[in-house]
């Protein structure tokens, strides 16, 4: 069988994913365009040989409608004749182009593909493209009292699992002081490509240092945060919640890119480049669309199962940081080590450009991988309306 591999992995850094932010004037074509250029420039490699670009973005509309993925790579350069497509599985999309590109190599049908993703936050806001409508209308007959959005879900999973709020902002402050130990040695280096772009002043520079990060957070300032999600029709129907979920222990909104480079083996050692880790297994799995975020659960079991792994077969651990109480929950029930978990921090801290996480977190994984001399890494990213990517690579 066909093995696929991974070449590299980049990504922007992050910006605050509103007006202002370090990238909230550059153009998502452009800024996943830069990512697209900077991967295949510094791996030597000419975009003709590339079968096809698969970019996770969620928010299709405005700025990144009408198939960014094409967009985005004629903007970086890449001849006419590569193609490329769109893909939305919610804050996993990325995560989920990187499946498709991978299993596509399995099955012969690429020699070369990019996982990419890209988000906008600032750009182009979470619900622009609901237009005011309810894509939801049709699910009333099985769900009568209604879907609800995932502040809440993350509510009902701290209450449930029993996650204290100085736990939760524990967790959190440990995310940004990992990210900032990791920055501060170089170890987003490798991973952070420069985007260009121009300051308030009018000045240009380039955007290298993920801008969500804050060094100085402490579980003490985290405390006097306030609920950011209290609702009294929200707190009836559900009387467990408590109201412990702030801005402080969940992900920013953020602007972002990622890519990857995914090719057969045997490619890889014809062009002379130096395959960094394998695809081992893959998971996607549904859970329940309230809590909506526990998906990463059953996935990472399925993951685990299909890849002949056992929890303590892995190294390291990324889990997505939707909200603190996703990784803590999902540590508690799979039995997974903290201590092996998002080491470099996670989105609470490197922010959550929805379509481009799962890139950012295999960019990392890969780091980590390579830094602690780790064999297996599994990544895993709770996703909107209750479902989960699961992913394990092996060092090479």
């Amino acid at each position: 069988m066909t093995t696929a591999v991974i070449v590299d992995a980049v990504r922007s850094a992050s910006g605050k994913g509103k007006p202002g932010g370090a990238l909230s004037g550059t153009h998502p074509v452009a800024l996943l365009g830069e990512v697209l250029r900077h991967l295949v420039e510094r791996n030597g490699l000419d975009p003709v040989l590339v079968d096809d670009v698969i970019t996770g973005c969620v928010s299709q509309g405005g700025d990144q409608a009408l198939n960014i993925a094409r967009s985005a790579l004629l903007a970086a350069g890449f001849p006419e004749s590569v193609p490329g497509t769109t893909v939305d599985r919610q804050c996993g999309s990325s995560q989920q182009a990187a499946h498709f590109a991978a299993q596509g190599v399995i099955a012969g049908a690429y020699d070369i593909a990019i996982a990419a993703g890209v988000e906008s936050m600032s750009r182009v806001p979470m619900g622009f493209t609901a237009q005011g409508r309810n894509p939801f209308e049709p699910l009333a007959e099985r769900y009568p009292d209604g879907l609800i959005p995932q502040g809440y879900s993350a509510e009902l999973i701290a209450a449930r699992w029993k996650f204290d709020r100085e736990e939760l902002d524990a967790f959190s402050a440990r995310s940004h002081r990992l990210a900032a130990e990791a920055a501060a040695a170089g170890a987003f280096d490798r991973e952070i490509v420069p985007i260009a772009v121009t300051g308030p002043d009018g000045s240009a520079y380039e955007h290298r240092v993920d801008e969500t990060v804050r060094a100085s957070t402490t579980p003490e300032g985290l405390a006097g945060l306030k609920p950011a999600f209290v609702h009294e029709a929200m707190g009836a129907r559900f009387p467990e919640i408590d109201w412990r979920i702030t801005p402080g222990n969940s992900s920013p909104l953020t602007d972002g890119a990622s890519a990857v480079l995914i090719m057969s083996e045997e490619k890889a050692n014809a062009l002379g480049l130096t395959p960094r880790a394998r695809f081992h297994a893959f998971a996607v799995t549904g859970d329940d669309p309230l809590l909506m975020l526990t998906g990463v659960i059953p996935a990472t079991r399925k993951v685990l199962e299909r890849g002949g792994l056992d929890i303590d077969d892995i190294d390291a651990f990324e889990v997505n940081e939707a909200f603190a109480p996703v990784p803590l929950a999902w540590a508690k029930d799979t039995g997974a080590d903290l201590a092996k978990t998002n080491i470099r921090g996670g989105a609470i801290a490197l922010g959550h450009p929805l379509g481009a996480s799962g890139g950012r977190l295999m960019a990392t994984l890969l780091g980590v991988l390579e830094a602690t001399g780790g064999r297996y890494g599994l990544q895993t990213m709770c996703e909107g309306g209750g479902m989960a990517n699961a992913t394990v690579i092996e060092r090479l």
